[in-house]
Protein backbone atom coordinates (compact mmCIF):
# COMPACT_ATOMS: atom_id res chain seq x y z
CA UNK A 1 0.00 0.00 0.00
CA UNK A 2 1.41 3.56 -1.51
CA UNK A 3 1.80 5.62 2.24
CA UNK A 4 1.77 8.42 0.43
CA UNK A 5 -2.01 8.21 -0.60
CA UNK A 6 -4.07 10.20 0.91
CA UNK A 7 -8.00 9.70 1.64
CA UNK A 8 -10.67 12.74 2.35
CA UNK A 9 -12.58 11.76 5.96
CA UNK A 10 -13.18 14.89 7.51
CA UNK A 11 -15.86 13.46 9.48
CA UNK A 12 -12.91 11.60 11.31
CA UNK A 13 -10.13 13.84 11.43
CA UNK A 14 -7.16 11.93 9.68
CA UNK A 15 -6.05 10.94 6.51
CA UNK A 16 -5.53 7.13 4.90
CA UNK A 17 -5.62 3.86 7.01
CA UNK A 18 -1.96 4.54 8.61
CA UNK A 19 -2.71 8.12 9.75
CA UNK A 20 -5.63 6.23 11.72
CA UNK A 21 -3.39 3.17 12.86
CA UNK A 22 -0.49 5.69 13.68
CA UNK A 23 -3.31 7.65 16.08
CA UNK A 24 -4.71 4.51 17.94
CA UNK A 25 -1.36 3.66 19.23
CA UNK A 26 -0.49 7.07 20.01
CA UNK A 27 -3.63 7.58 21.86
CA UNK A 28 -1.97 4.48 24.29
CA UNK A 29 1.54 5.45 24.22
CA UNK A 30 2.53 2.37 22.70
CA UNK A 31 5.36 1.32 20.37
CA UNK A 32 5.33 -0.20 16.86
CA UNK A 33 5.07 -3.21 17.43
CA UNK A 34 3.37 -6.85 17.06
CA UNK A 35 1.96 -6.56 20.95
CA UNK A 36 0.66 -3.06 20.23
CA UNK A 37 -1.18 -3.65 16.66
CA UNK A 38 -2.79 -6.52 18.32
CA UNK A 39 -3.99 -4.54 21.21
CA UNK A 40 -5.57 -1.51 18.44
CA UNK A 41 -6.56 -4.42 16.00
CA UNK A 42 -10.32 -4.34 17.47
CA UNK A 43 -10.95 -1.08 17.32
CA UNK A 44 -9.28 -0.35 13.64
CA UNK A 45 -11.87 -3.21 12.50
CA UNK A 46 -15.03 -1.82 13.69
CA UNK A 47 -14.01 1.62 12.04
CA UNK A 48 -13.05 -0.59 8.71
CA UNK A 49 -16.90 -1.81 9.02
CA UNK A 50 -18.34 1.64 8.93
CA UNK A 51 -16.25 2.29 5.43
CA UNK A 52 -19.04 1.14 3.68
CA UNK A 53 -20.38 3.96 2.43
CA UNK A 54 -16.81 4.84 0.65
CA UNK A 55 -15.76 4.30 -2.51
CA UNK A 56 -14.41 0.84 -3.16
CA UNK A 57 -10.76 2.35 -4.32
CA UNK A 58 -10.68 4.21 -0.81
CA UNK A 59 -12.14 1.22 1.34
CA UNK A 60 -9.54 -1.43 0.06
CA UNK A 61 -6.58 -0.16 1.56
CA UNK A 62 -8.40 -0.10 4.78
CA UNK A 63 -9.42 -3.74 4.14
CA UNK A 64 -6.10 -4.80 3.90
CA UNK A 65 -4.58 -3.14 6.84
CA UNK A 66 -7.46 -4.77 8.95
CA UNK A 67 -7.04 -8.40 7.48
CA UNK A 68 -3.09 -7.88 8.43
CA UNK A 69 -4.52 -6.76 11.98
CA UNK A 70 -6.71 -9.54 12.17
CA UNK A 71 -3.74 -12.08 11.45
CA UNK A 72 -1.85 -10.56 14.22
CA UNK A 73 -4.57 -10.75 16.63
CA UNK A 74 -5.01 -14.34 16.11
CA UNK A 75 -1.34 -14.65 16.60
CA UNK A 76 -1.80 -13.26 20.08
CA UNK A 77 -4.68 -15.71 21.00
CA UNK A 78 -3.34 -18.72 20.34
CA UNK A 79 0.32 -18.28 20.24
CA UNK A 80 0.78 -22.08 18.46
CA UNK A 81 -0.64 -20.71 15.08
CA UNK A 82 2.07 -21.04 12.90
CA UNK A 83 2.24 -18.46 10.46
CA UNK A 84 3.64 -19.29 6.93
CA UNK A 85 6.34 -17.40 5.55
CA UNK A 86 3.95 -14.94 3.23
CA UNK A 87 2.01 -13.85 6.24
CA UNK A 88 4.74 -13.36 8.76
CA UNK A 89 6.21 -11.06 5.44
CA UNK A 90 3.24 -9.58 5.81
CA UNK A 91 3.64 -8.55 9.63
CA UNK A 92 6.97 -7.32 9.57
CA UNK A 93 5.94 -5.07 6.25
CA UNK A 94 2.98 -3.36 7.93
CA UNK A 95 5.57 -2.54 11.17
CA UNK A 96 8.05 -1.19 8.92
CA UNK A 97 5.89 1.06 6.67
CA UNK A 98 4.09 1.99 9.83
CA UNK A 99 7.37 3.30 11.31
CA UNK A 100 8.74 4.57 8.30
CA UNK A 101 5.36 7.03 7.84
CA UNK A 102 5.24 8.12 11.75
CA UNK A 103 8.87 9.19 10.68
CA UNK A 104 8.05 10.91 7.73
CA UNK A 105 4.83 12.35 9.68
CA UNK A 106 6.91 13.67 11.92
CA UNK A 107 9.44 15.36 9.44
CA UNK A 108 7.21 16.85 7.05
CA UNK A 109 5.22 18.83 10.00
CA UNK A 110 8.49 20.02 11.13
CA UNK A 111 9.14 21.38 7.65
CA UNK A 112 6.06 23.13 7.32
CA UNK A 113 6.31 24.81 10.05
CA UNK A 114 9.31 26.36 8.35
CA UNK A 115 8.56 26.28 4.74
CA UNK A 116 8.92 29.84 3.03
CA UNK A 117 9.64 31.31 6.33
CA UNK A 118 13.61 31.86 5.56
CA UNK A 119 14.71 31.36 1.72
CA UNK A 120 17.96 30.74 1.43
CA UNK A 121 18.75 30.51 -2.28
CA UNK A 122 16.45 32.54 -4.95
CA UNK A 123 16.47 32.16 -8.21
CA UNK A 124 18.86 34.51 -10.14
CA UNK A 125 16.89 34.77 -12.86
CA UNK A 126 13.07 35.12 -13.35
CA UNK A 127 11.85 34.94 -16.84
CA UNK A 128 8.92 37.71 -18.08
CA UNK A 129 5.80 36.69 -18.33
CA UNK A 130 4.81 38.37 -21.81
CA UNK A 131 5.21 35.62 -24.98
CA UNK A 132 7.55 36.50 -27.28
CA UNK A 133 7.11 34.96 -31.18
CA UNK A 134 10.16 35.28 -32.71
CA UNK A 135 10.38 33.65 -36.16
CA UNK A 136 13.11 32.25 -37.80
CA UNK A 137 13.81 33.05 -41.83
CA UNK A 138 12.05 30.17 -42.67
CA UNK A 139 8.78 31.24 -40.99
CA UNK A 140 7.77 33.62 -43.85
CA UNK A 141 3.83 34.60 -45.30
CA UNK A 142 3.88 32.02 -47.98
CA UNK A 143 6.06 28.94 -45.55
CA UNK A 144 2.95 29.48 -42.79
CA UNK A 145 -0.29 29.83 -45.69
CA UNK A 146 1.27 26.57 -47.36
CA UNK A 147 1.50 24.44 -44.25
CA UNK A 148 -2.07 25.62 -43.19
CA UNK A 149 -3.31 24.71 -46.47
CA UNK A 150 -1.52 21.56 -46.57
CA UNK A 151 -3.80 20.78 -42.86
CA UNK A 152 -6.46 21.59 -43.98
CA UNK A 153 -6.04 19.83 -47.16
CA UNK A 154 -5.20 16.62 -44.95
CA UNK A 155 -8.13 16.92 -42.53
CA UNK A 156 -10.41 13.79 -43.19
CA UNK A 157 -13.64 14.49 -45.15
CA UNK A 158 -16.63 13.06 -44.34
CA UNK A 159 -17.45 10.46 -46.94
CA UNK A 160 -21.68 10.39 -48.18
CA UNK A 161 -22.60 6.83 -49.20
CA UNK A 162 -25.20 7.01 -52.18
CA UNK A 163 -28.37 6.02 -51.07
CA UNK A 164 -29.99 2.84 -52.76
CA UNK A 165 -34.09 2.51 -52.60
CA UNK A 166 -35.36 -1.12 -52.78
CA UNK A 167 -37.85 -1.70 -54.69
CA UNK A 168 -40.82 -3.92 -53.40
CA UNK A 169 -40.62 -7.20 -55.19
CA UNK A 170 -44.33 -8.90 -54.79
CA UNK A 171 -43.99 -12.52 -52.29
CA UNK A 172 -44.33 -15.78 -53.61
CA UNK A 173 -47.63 -15.91 -51.43
CA UNK A 174 -49.19 -13.02 -53.36
CA UNK A 175 -48.43 -14.02 -56.48
CA UNK A 176 -49.64 -17.30 -56.01
CA UNK A 177 -53.20 -15.84 -54.51
CA UNK A 178 -52.66 -13.89 -57.80
CA UNK A 179 -52.19 -16.30 -60.36
CA UNK A 180 -55.08 -18.68 -58.92
CA UNK A 181 -57.81 -15.68 -58.89
CA UNK A 182 -56.96 -15.77 -62.85
CA UNK A 183 -57.59 -19.02 -63.31
CA UNK A 184 -60.36 -19.50 -61.64
CA UNK A 185 -62.12 -16.39 -63.78
CA UNK A 186 -60.06 -17.57 -67.02
CA UNK A 187 -59.58 -21.16 -66.84
CA UNK A 188 -56.98 -21.09 -69.40
CA UNK A 189 -54.26 -18.73 -69.76
CA UNK A 190 -50.51 -18.52 -71.47
CA UNK A 191 -47.73 -17.38 -68.98
CA UNK A 192 -47.45 -14.17 -70.81
CA UNK A 193 -50.66 -12.77 -70.33
CA UNK A 194 -49.73 -13.90 -65.95
CA UNK A 195 -46.74 -11.34 -66.91
CA UNK A 196 -47.23 -8.62 -69.52
CA UNK A 197 -48.27 -6.11 -67.00
CA UNK A 198 -44.46 -6.93 -64.66
CA UNK A 199 -42.09 -6.17 -67.18
CA UNK A 200 -39.60 -6.26 -63.88
CA UNK A 201 -37.51 -9.32 -64.41
CA UNK A 202 -37.85 -10.06 -60.90
CA UNK A 203 -41.54 -10.67 -60.76
CA UNK A 204 -41.69 -12.77 -63.65
CA UNK A 205 -39.38 -15.12 -61.75
CA UNK A 206 -41.74 -14.75 -59.19
CA UNK A 207 -44.78 -15.15 -61.26
CA UNK A 208 -43.15 -18.84 -62.96
CA UNK A 209 -42.11 -20.18 -59.42
CA UNK A 210 -46.00 -19.07 -58.44
CA UNK A 211 -46.99 -21.63 -61.60
CA UNK A 212 -44.43 -24.79 -60.48
CA UNK A 213 -46.44 -24.21 -56.82
CA UNK A 214 -49.79 -24.54 -58.23
CA UNK A 215 -48.70 -27.34 -60.24
CA UNK A 216 -47.17 -29.05 -57.53
CA UNK A 217 -50.41 -28.59 -55.55
CA UNK A 218 -52.67 -30.43 -58.29
CA UNK A 219 -54.48 -27.16 -58.41
CA UNK A 220 -53.66 -26.06 -62.46
CA UNK A 221 -51.68 -27.91 -65.15
CA UNK A 222 -49.12 -26.76 -67.83
CA UNK A 223 -48.13 -27.34 -71.20
CA UNK A 224 -45.36 -26.15 -73.69
CA UNK A 225 -45.24 -27.22 -77.47
CA UNK A 226 -41.96 -25.82 -78.25
CA UNK A 227 -38.48 -25.08 -76.74
CA UNK A 228 -38.81 -21.34 -75.60
CA UNK A 229 -42.43 -21.13 -76.61
CA UNK A 230 -45.33 -19.81 -74.22
CA UNK A 231 -46.64 -21.79 -71.60
CA UNK A 232 -50.43 -22.88 -71.59
CA UNK A 233 -51.76 -22.92 -68.18
CA UNK A 234 -55.18 -24.98 -67.41
CA UNK A 235 -56.97 -25.05 -64.21
CA UNK A 236 -57.11 -29.08 -63.51
CA UNK A 237 -60.36 -30.21 -62.91
CA UNK A 238 -62.06 -27.86 -64.68
CA UNK A 239 -65.20 -26.05 -63.32
CA UNK A 240 -67.58 -23.40 -64.37
CA UNK A 241 -65.40 -20.40 -64.27
CA UNK A 242 -66.28 -17.34 -61.79
CA UNK A 243 -66.41 -13.79 -63.61
CA UNK A 244 -66.04 -10.58 -61.46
Amino acid sequence: MNAARTYSLPDAGFEGPLEHLLELIEKRKLLINDVSLARVADEYIAYARTMEAHPVAETADFIQVASTLLLIKSKSLLPSLELTESEQGDIKDLEHRLKLYQLFRDVAMGISSEFGVRVMYERSFVPQGTPLFLPDQYATVDALHEAIHGVLKNLPKKVFKPEARVQKVISLEEMIKRVEDRVLTQVKMRFSELTKNDPDHKTKIVSFLAVLELVKQGFVSVRQEARFDDIHIEKEGVDTPRYQ
